[in-house]
């Protein structure tokens, strides 16, 4: 195929989704057809260093090997019973994810809002079962800048806008605070607090790290208090910050976890709430599932993507890379920037708001081969997946130097 032909095809496809896709993403426009570790391409066989990683779904690099031959394999004997039944991948699957998290009672969902609504219904139950607050009247604080999901219980205490705007009425029953504030959190805790729930690093928002001891000041309130501490690490999780879950960067354990994205490395919707008998345990037969919640292709990937992130030193690898990677972005001399910021690799940079915006670029990025994207406004987020070597990272470094120290200014 000529390259006039496939940009032709690219530009149909661009067309056709325009004409019968709801208008809900802006992405570039980029056309991508195959995946590869850290490499995507597009129609026209151009290739990109996947600086997204489909935000943090594909930690374990496209198409990973091992994960794609455990997905075949179990496609080819069975996909879906639903919970009407057993099958004999989910007690597998509960046992190597709480091997690896020290979970004690695992729900196993399909997105990661799914699990995120999951637990704000179980920790209302329980508050009400366990904490004798009244009927109704549980309360739920959250964090101004968070981003849990689309559903409208989530949009319900949403502080974006666009995330709001015309979705109303609302959910009832949170209450916002600043995150990173310890002492307005504990403020804002009454009789009816039944959980906190918050991001140990908020992606969507910039990568925002909150300040030193925070997340155990929250640990301490909630123990103190008898809350349900709850970590959404749907995106910081499974390797993402060079830990297995962010929360060990400050040595706390959260009651609920949240995780979903890179559980099934990108080939399928996983998701799971981990949690302990005490709250878990409010459920009973009847008050809550999924038809596809924990179907044995989802198992099956699920286990394999565990077991590659694990046993190929992705975590790790996150560390030392994103260390780096963010150091070398730090040092690069450009009036333009405000402030590089990570842990691990889930990095950011922050423009100052007079360079025009991130959007502009991530499309000199897209040009040069790296997909990185844009929030904010002002911010490029960094994620690529875990599996970048020190030679890839070194390739997309020389790129954004010349995109961040180039023509615009």
């Amino acid at each position: 195929m000529t390259q006039h032909a496939a940009k032709l095809i690219g530009a149909d496809l661009i067309g056709t989704e325009s004409r019968l896709g709801a208008y809900n993403y802006k992405p570039l426009d980029v056309v991508l057809s195959r995946g590869e570790g850290v490499w995507l391409w597009d129609v026209e066989g151009n290739r990109y260093l996947d600086c997204l990683s489909a935000y943090s779904a594909v930690n374990q690099g496209h198409c990973h090997p091992k994960i794609l031959e455990a997905m075949v394999e179990q496609a080819s004997k069975l996909t879906l019973t639903s919970r009407a039944f057993r099958n004999d991948q989910l007690a597998p699957f509960y046992e190597e994810l709480a091997a690896l998290t020290g979970s004690h009672k695992i729900l196993p969902m399909n997105s990661g809002a799914e699990a995120v609504e999951s637990a704000i219904k179980t920790v209302r139950k329980w508050g009400y079962e366990v904490r004798g607050v009244p009927e109704n009247q549980a309360e739920i604080i959250v964090c101004a800048d968070n981003f849990h999901g689309r559903t409208i219980s989530v949009v319900s205490f949403s502080t974006d806008p666009d995330a709001r705007g015309g979705f109303g009425p609302f959910t009832p029953g949170f209450r916002t605070v600043p995150f990173g504030d310890a002492a307005a959190m504990e403020a804002a805790i009454t009789p009816n607090t039944v959980a906190v729930l918050l991001e140990p690093i908020q992606g969507e928002a910039g990568v925002v790290i909150p300040p030193p001891g925070y997340l155990r000041r929250v640990r301490e309130l909630c123990t103190e208090r008898g809350i349900v501490m709850i970590l959404d690490e749907i995106q910081t999780g499974l390797g993402r910050t060079g830990k297995l879950l962010a929360e060990e960067h400050e040595g706390v354990e959260a009651d609920v976890t949240l995780i979903g994205k890179a559980l099934s490395g990108g080939f399928y919707p996983v998701s799971a709430v981990l949690s302990n008998s005490e709250v878990l345990g409010v459920l009973k037969p009847g008050q809550h599932g999924s038809t596809f919640g924990g179907n044995p292709l989802a198992c099956a990937v699920a286990r394999a993507a565990m077991r590659v992130l694990v046993e190929e030193g992705m975590i790790d690898n996150a560390a030392t890379q994103g260390a780096y990677f963010q150091e070398q972005l730090a040092g690069i001399r450009s009036n333009l920037v405000r402030e590089v910021r990570g842990r691990g690799l889930m990095l950011a940079v922050e423009l100052h708001p007079e360079a025009g915006g991130a959007r502009r670029y991530c499309e000199d990025l897209r040009a040069r081969g790296i997909l990185a994207k844009d929030t904010h406004d002002h911010t490029i987020r960094i994620a690529p997946p875990l599996v970048i070597t020190r030679e890839q990272v070194d390739w997309a470094l020389e790129r954004f130097d010349a995109v961040l120290t180039g023509s615009h200014s």
